[in-house]
This record gives C-alpha cells, structure tokens and sequence, in this order.
C-alpha cells in the first residue's frame, strides 16, 4: 500500500508531520480530518524529491517557480478558509517553503503583515513574484473581507493559466522539431549527396540538367562558404529582432501571425482565453472593472490584441459596455463576443468571460 507524507495543521495552528498508508491521497484526507487535522500538503513518498528537479524558466530571473506560487496560493486559501489569522497561516507557510529564495519573500511579508501592513502591499514589494493581477486580487479581497474566497480563485486561475501555458509548449513542440529535422535533411542533401551526383555525371561525360546544375551551385556554396551563410544568418537575425522590438515592427509581425492560416486561428484562440479568463476573474473578484482592463492589457503578448483593449478601456470610460468595441476591433472571434453581450445583458459579466475562456481553452486543446 502507498505511503502518504503530510503536513498538516491542529486546532491551535501548530504544524504536524508525518506519514500515513492509504490506497490513495483522498483517503489520507479523510483520515487527518478524523484526526482533527487540517491538511496543508499530501503527496506520496518520494514524489517532492522528483518534483523539484522540474525546470521553470521564469524560476531563472525571479528564484520562483510557477509551481511554488501556485502551491502557496492554494495553501494559503486552505488555511484562511479554516479560520487561521493570516499572519499564522504565512508563518506556517514560510516555514514549509524549500526554496531559500521564496522563503526569504515570504519570511519578510509576514513580517510586514505581523508589522500591520496590508497583505496587498506586502506582496507589491515583490512584483518579480506577485503580479499586478494576484497583488490587485489580493487587494479587493482584503477590502471586501473575502480573502479566502479570493484566494481559492487565485489557484484556480494559476492552475488554468499553466495549463494553457502547457498547451501552448505542446503545440510548439512538433512543428520544431519539423523543422529541425527538414533543415538537417536539407543540409545534409547540400554537402553529402549533391556532389557526388556531380562525380556520376562527370564519369558518364554526360552534361548535367540545369536543375541539377543549380543544385551542385548551391552546394559548392554551402560546403565552401558555410561561415559566410553563417554570418548572413547573424546580421539577418540581428536586423530583424531589432526591428521587431520597435513599436511599428512588433505590431507588424503580431498583425501577421494572426493572419497565418492555423497558427493564426491558434495564437487568437489563445489571447482570448487569456483576455477572458483575466478579465472574468478580476471582476469577479470586485477589482473596478478599469482598473480591471488595464491589468488585462498587461497580461495580453500580442500587441495588435492590446490595442484593442485600448479601444475597449476607453469606451468603458466613457460609460459604455466591452462587446461592441470587442466587435469593431475585427481581432476577436463571433462566438465570444456574443457570448460576452449575452453576459452584459443578463447582468452577469464575469461569468460569462469564465466560460469564454474556459470555452477557447477547449478549443486550443483540442487544437493540438
């Protein structure tokens, strides 16, 4: 029978340890709640040493990965939702970290909420780790006397978000190695197997079809000047990363990914996804629907996306709604924007953007 390492909490809010064998992890919960325990973290043994060699880019720039804050959102919301102060629960949690980096954040938040700052601000400090969107989350919980509940849609959204994260790596996967593999085959046609046609004819004394001529050309080049393709390759790439860190450049190109046939339909599918599920979870969560645009915009990576949410942010200002300038900005498909009216309409929002997203993020799966 597996074996079970858990970390729980007791009445008081002291942390326990310890282990427990059961067929699987729901029935180890049901045990430490008959045991008048709250259960923090349950994993099979053996399984957090493998976990932590699991690799996170942003971990790289931040010293957090996005599995730590994930991890200690849900945690967190556990905690809270037991009736645990937050300066105990953050306590508990600090002292459960593993990573020195995410420990020492977190060591220094508490001491800042323990301090009599506000758990918002304390995390603002940080903005590498707790975005705008968690930090204003954060914020319109602990207003509105809801933290946990905010909380609780905080790991959810995390989780969604690195699932369609996860998506979009998968989809990437497989043209990559395409191409890899097309440009090895190419390579290696050029400098192997092209010349030694060219012996074959001229043993034969028989003059070479011009396609076949052309060829050997560019093979002769290949082989004799690779340094220079090389080189080419480097100022060609130079010029054009240059160009498209330029404002006009980058809307160019995002304008052009949307148009290719496939990738285009993809790279829509998931900014409205991401555009939806940000926005949704926001509101929901009583952050002021401007202020709400505004962090979304932020969140969006394609820049002709982000210009319609300019569009959008400024009708609303203007007291108007978000699915007819949704509409004129000609980027977001038919189905979400009915979607999101029938939402205004009916008074529910926020909802309906959830199940926007949670519709497209189908779809993207489903895609690759």
């Amino acid at each position: 029978m597996p074996v079970f390492v858990y970390q729980a909490t007791d009445r008081t809010g002291k942390l326990v340890e310890g282990t427990i064998e059961a067929k699987d992890e729901s029935l180890v919960v049901n045990r430490l709640h008959g045991l008048q325990l709250l259960p923090i973290k349950v994993e099979k043994e053996g399984v957090s040493k493998s976990l932590s060699l699991n690799f996170s880019l942003p971990a790289i720039f931040t010293g957090v990965s996005r599995k730590e804050l994930m991890s200690f959102t849900q945690q967190l919301a556990t905690l809270s939702n037991s009736g645990l102060p937050l300066d105990r629960s953050l306590s508990i949690l600090t002292e459960l970290q593993e990573g020195k980096r995410f420990k020492s954040i977190l060591d220094n938040v508490q001491k800042n909420v323990h301090g009599g700052s506000t758990f918002a601000d304390a995390l603002s400090k940080y903005p590498r780790v707790f975005s705008k969107l968690y930090v204003s989350m954060v914020k319109a919980g602990e207003e509105g006397g809801v933290l946990e509940v905010i909380l609780l849609r905080l790991a959810q959204f995390l989780e969604s978000s690195e699932q369609l994260k996860d998506n979009i790596r998968s989809a990437l996967v497989y043209p990559t190695l395409l191409t890899i593999i097309g440009g090895g085959a190419v390579t290696i046609l050029l400098t192997f197997v092209i010349p030694k046609f060219a012996k074959i004819f001229s043993d034969m004394g028989q003059a070479m079809p011009i396609s076949t001529q052309i060829l050997l050309n560019v093979s002769f080049f290949v082989t004799n000047y690779w340094w220079l393709i090389i080189l080419g390759f480097v100022f060609i790439g130079i010029f054009i990363r240059g160009y498209l860190n330029t404002e006009e450049g980058k809307f160019k190109w995002d304008s052009l990914k949307l148009k290719i046939p496939l990738i285009g339909s993809l790279q829509r599918k998931i900014e409205v996804s991401r555009f939806a599920r940000t926005l949704g979870t926001l509101v929901r969560s009583g952050v002021p629907i401007l202020q709400s645009l505004f962090i979304t915009k932020d969140t969006i990576t394609n820049s002709v996306v982000a210009k319609a949410m300019e569009g959008i942010h400024k009708r609303v200002k203007e007291g108007g709604g978000i699915s007819d300038p949704l509409r004129e900005s000609m980027v977001f498909p038919p189905l979400a924007i009915h979607m999101i009216k029938v939402g205004e309409e009916t008074g529910k929002l926020e909802d309906m953007l959830i199940k926007v997203a949670d519709t497209f993020d189908t779809e993207v799966q489903s895609s690759v």
